[in-house]
């Protein structure tokens, strides 16, 4: 606005010109408080910032930033020839030449930009920080550099963390191998060690065995001597006073040969009848060490006529149920066979006090089933098979007969269901 003002006269006294400046009073206050909010920002910001010129000496910079650098200005220097005096390497630590560093290659136009490339940097006191940068550059109107604005953050205890991190799962996994290596030689020493048991085991076993071996070798020893005694005795107390009343009698004949004929045929049928009881008694001892029957007819007509002589002895009633294809076993596995059985039958006649025994022989899968039950008393297996002297002989013997040629023996006994014996055998050739 322009105001002239004049005298009563006309002519002019003074003339002034008035602006009316308000807006401008207003945008630099609001330029001051903008200025005032970025330098509390910049001041109290936990990044490190500084600004430089296009020489890339420091302008500006945080109290973060001298933190960072581990130096403070020196009183009278001015800002503006301020140097951090820092040195930069790469993340491997190799040495970063001055002209190869962020700042120099954005002052430089290499780079339009930096955003958040990792550095190490080297401060006056040779401590090491690592830090990632950001820079942007600063342009005139025209598009010139003419500096920049520089962020450093500090990631030295991210570093370290993730560092310790890598350690922890480097040691994590060495511990998970180690605890993997520590269960594995666990796992060994308990095989070792129950291999070492089982092998104390069986070196028990063995030597429990041995004795076994050695106690039934002598018991089979003296079940010998006593067979052989038990039949020099028959053949003494029997044959012999048999052969010697015929040798008697036909001495009475030779000496009363004139005598009347009927007293000479009398005395003549006598003679025969010892004879035949002679005969008899030859014939029942062949069949007690070796049935011929067994050898010319087979197992099934053996054990019929076993059974039949049992039955006629003890009173015992008796079955036998085979199947016709048990005859094919070759001669061994048929006297194993017939032997178990008249063991059986015998500790029967001894022990049992049966009314009656069932004989049963069935071809299985595999090879030969042979049951034989009584309907006795009972007795404890257990205790008899761990007993001493001849009591066990029998059972033993069946036994180890079965388990010659790879069978197997069983015997159960309970109160008021009688004893089974169990013998199973494969087969020797195709039944």
């Amino acid at each position: 606005m322009v105001a002239n003002l004049y005298s009563e006269n006309g002519h002019a006294v003074i003339q002034c010109n008035i602006r009316d400046i308000t807006e401008r009073k207003k945008a630099e206050q609001a330029l001051r408080a903008s200025e005032e909010r970025y330098r509390i920002l910049f001041e109290l910001g936990p990044v490190a910032v500084y600004s430089c010129d296009a020489a890339g000496m420091i302008q500006d910079f945080n109290a973060r930033a001298a933190e960072l650098w581990g130096r403070k200005p020196v009183p009278g220097e001015s800002n503006a020839r301020y140097c951090g005096s820092f040195k930069l390497f790469r993340p491997d630590g190799s040495s970063m030449r001055p002209a190869d560093c962020p700042m120099a290659e954005v002052l430089a136009g290499k780079k339009s930009e930096v955003r958040d490339q990792e550095v190490i940097i080297e401060r006056a006191d040779a401590s090491r920080l690592s830090c990632v940068v950001n820079i942007r550059p600063l342009k005139n109107q025209r598009g010139d550099v003419t500096g920049a604005i520089n962020c450093f953050y500090d990631i030295t205890e991210r570093k370290a963390v993730e560092v310790a991190q890598r350690r922890l799962e480097v040691l994590a996994a060495s511990n998970l191998k180690l605890e993997g290596e520590i269960t594995r030689r666990q796992a060994v020493e308990i095989a070792l060690k129950q291999s070492e048991q089982q092998q104390t085991r069986l070196l028990e076993q063995s030597r429990s065995m041995q004795e076994q071996l050695r106690h039934l070798s002598r018991q089979m020893l003296q079940a010998q001597e006593d067979e052989r005694k038990r039949i020099s005795r028959e053949l003494h107390d029997v044959i012999a006073q048999t052969l010697t009343g015929i040798n008697v009698r036909l001495a009475t004949l030779k000496k009363g040969a004139g005598c009347k004929p009927k007293d000479f045929d009398r005395d003549i049928e006598l003679a025969q009848k010892l004879v035949e009881d002679s005969v008899s008694i030859v014939h029942q001892f062949a069949r007690e060490l070796r049935p011929a029957v067994l050898d010319d007819l087979g197992l099934i007509p053996a054990l019929h006529s076993h059974l039949k002589n049992f039955t006629a002895q003890t009173g015992v009633h008796t079955h036998l149920t085979a199947f016709a294809g048990l005859e094919q076993l070759d001669t061994a596995r048929r006297t194993i066979l017939y032997r178990v059985a008249q063991e059986a039958l015998t500790n029967v006649s001894r022990h049992a006090q049966a009314t009656r025994v069932d004989v049963t022989i069935q071809k299985r899968t595999a090879g030969i089933g042979m049951k034989i039950h009584d309907n006795g008393k009972s007795f404890s297996v257990e205790r008899v098979l761990n007993a001493k002297g001849r009591k066990r002989l029998g059972l033993l013997g069946m036994r180890e007969r079965l388990e010659m040629v790879g069978g197997r023996f069983e015997i159960e006994s309970a109160p008021g269901q009688g004893t089974t014996v169990t013998a199973e055998i494969p087969f020797g050739k195709d039944v």
